[in-house]
């Protein structure tokens, strides 16, 4: 099988990009320099300079305000190579004939992965693929599928685009791979990686897409199958589990969240943006405190309230909204959602089931996780905004 060009990268960013690195550093990232010299020969435009633009007054005024400079300009230069490689991602999605090839190969191989996962998951060797950590009140450890990625919900949000593709190839006949297996593809990654924020965003993002275009859907017949299937599959385990197993993780997890006893959720959405004003208090409500200003300002503050043990050495926001709130204040986070907005009528995005699935998707998770940093997020916009799935439109009559 001929191996396409642009493989080997996209390979790096799905299974191994930030394996063996500190958290916030990619492999993409440090190879952004090549991906520059590759973008500037491939579109004959520099792509550089808007981002500087943009950049250049708000370093001026978080100087004016004051910084750890070192600190500050050692993000900078992340943001940088962050914007540098979806500047990458941009430029392949519209020269490459067939991403949808390449995901055909992502897909089989991580469901590889995943089946290596299931046994290593019962041997002393279990770390190698699957992260221990705290799940929510009264389960202290639960082992979660990341692969080679630093954390669960990481790997699930890498796999959402696969997700929502091969989900609407199934959904539209297209699927060249058997759909009980396919189904199986899909769902596994999911079930072991056990992020529930990115399962409801991608629920939430289905049931929009659904509404939005019901009568294309009302009409679709294995639409309907799944539709009845999953219903009947979820109110057999829920019986199952209310009789057999009242106490599994999944039902003490959803307790604790409508009781507001889930740390893990409060801690992700509405108490991040309670520490990002905090933060905000400390430097400026309009501007923020500028990049890399977290761990400096707000070290104790994140320490304390999420109760990490002193030998902890990084903190951050847990929610990318809030994050982008308290480096950028109102004015950062004002001109975020403006610019999604803008993009989602200017590209269209409505037009087309793939694209609207992905924006419906990350504009909801991003007031639940990610980080400002966060090149999965960026890959995620990147493909809801670019016109290159027309397979998907919603005037295409085989969707």
């Amino acid at each position: 099988m001929r191996i396409n060009k642009f493989f080997p990268v996209v390979f790096i960013y799905f299974f191994i990009n930030s394996f063996g690195l500190p958290f916030g550093l990619t492999y993409t990232a440090l190879l952004s320099p090549l991906l520059y010299l590759w973008m500037i020969m491939t579109r004959k435009r520099e792509v550089l300079w808007p981002f500087l633009l943009i950049m250049l007054p708000l370093v001026i005024i978080h100087l004016a305000i004051g910084v750890d400079e070192k600190s500050y300009f050692v993000s900078v230069l992340n943001m940088t190579l962050v914007y540098i490689f979806c500047q990458a991602v941009y430029t392949f999605l519209i020269r490459c004939e067939q991403p949808g090839r390449i995901f055909h190969q992502l897909l089989v191989i991580n469901f590889i992965c995943c089946l290596v996962a299931i046994p290593l998951f019962f041997t002393p060797l279990y770390p190698v693929l699957w992260t221990k950590q705290f799940l929510t009140t009264g389960v202290e450890e639960v082992r979660r599928l990341s692969l080679l990625t630093y954390e669960p919900s990481y790997y699930a949000l890498l796999f959402t685009p696969l997700f929502f593709f091969f989900l609407l190839q199934l959904l539209f006949y297209r699927n060249t791979i058997n759909g009980w297996l396919l189904l199986a593809m899909l769902l596994l990654p999911l079930a072991l990686s056990f992020s529930l924020g990115v399962i409801s965003a991608i629920v939430m993002a289905i049931v929009v897409t659904v509404v939005l275009h019901y009568k294309k859907f009302l009409r679709n017949k294995r639409f309907l199958g799944l539709l009845g299937l999953t219903g009947i599959i979820v109110v057999g385990a829920l019986g199952i589990g209310l009789v057999f197993f009242p106490d599994n993780i999944l039902f003490v997890r959803l307790a604790n969240v409508i009781t507001g006893k889930d740390p893990s959720g409060k801690g992700r959405t509405f108490e991040a943006f309670w520490l990002a004003d905090q933060l905000l208090a400390k430097k400026s409500y309009w501007w923020g405190i500028g990049p890399g200003q977290i761990k400096i300002l707000g070290f104790d503050l994140i320490r304390d309230f999420y109760g990490y043990g002193r030998d902890t050495t990084r903190v951050a926001i847990p929610n990318a909204a809030a994050e982008t709130l308290a480096i950028f204040g109102w004015v950062g986070l004002s001109v975020r959602i403006l610019a999604e907005c803008m993009l989602f009528v200017y590209t269209k995005v409505w037009s087309n089931y793939y694209r609207l699935l992905l924006f419906v998707f990350m504009f909801i998770y991003q007031f639940t996780g990610s980080f400002i940093t966060n090149v999965a997020e960026y890959v995620i916009w990147i493909m809801a905004f670019t016109a290159v799935f027309k397979e998907y439109d919603v005037g295409n009559r085989q969707s």
